[in-house]
């Protein structure tokens, strides 16, 4: 494994630039992922994330922004690995469960080991996944970047999750368009 680079980034908003910035992010609509590592001790983590981006092409690289104190960002810097789970529109019960502080999130869903590193797949509720090593983080604010290079992705045909506006949806294909 290659070592793994931090950087750290501060900054200083007051309480009511707080406030407008949730307010901005909660109106942008976005897919929703489920970001799952294994921690030394083998124990899976998750978590719920809207921030998930492609960075580069090559290598294949993608980015998702993590809480600093997150068990799932520890479980990510023990495994030097993540898998990214892009959940279907009938996923909506994963995506409330990992951002609910519920205890045994994994006992509530099904899942499995991804074939390449072995991170959590949430097979039922996923129509994709990336399986991806970590390569860099770096720290701004609150939050962590969490850079991973992508090894291997699977995916199917659904209709993905969106999230927007404090509410689920799913993404209104034209399937005319997606020819």
């Amino acid at each position: 494994m290659s070592k793994v680079s931090t950087h750290t980034v501060k900054g200083s908003a007051d309480a009511g630039e707080h406030d407008r910035f949730r307010g901005l992010m909660r109106s942008f609509p976005t897919g929703v992922a489920v970001v799952t590592a294994v921690n030394r001790h083998d124990r899976p983590h998750g978590m719920t994330c809207t921030s998930l981006s492609s960075v580069t092409l090559d290598p294949p690289s993608l980015l998702v922004c993590l809480n600093t104190a997150s068990g799932t960002l520890a479980a990510m810097r023990d495994s030097g690995a993540f898998t990214v789970n892009l959940l279907h529109a009938r996923g909506r019960d994963a995506a409330e469960i990992f951002s609910s502080p519920v205890e045994e999130r994994f006992a509530r869903v099904g899942w499995r080991p991804a074939p390449r590193l072995g991170q959590p797949w949430l097979e039922q509720d996923a129509f994709a996944f990336a399986e991806c090593r970590l390569s860099a983080t770096t720290v701004v604010g609150d939050h962590t970047v969490v850079f991973g290079e992508v090894v291997h992705v699977e995916q199917k045909t659904d209709t993905p999750l969106l999230y927007g506006q404090q509410r689920f949806s799913q993404w209104p294909m034209d399937q005319q368009a997606a020819h």
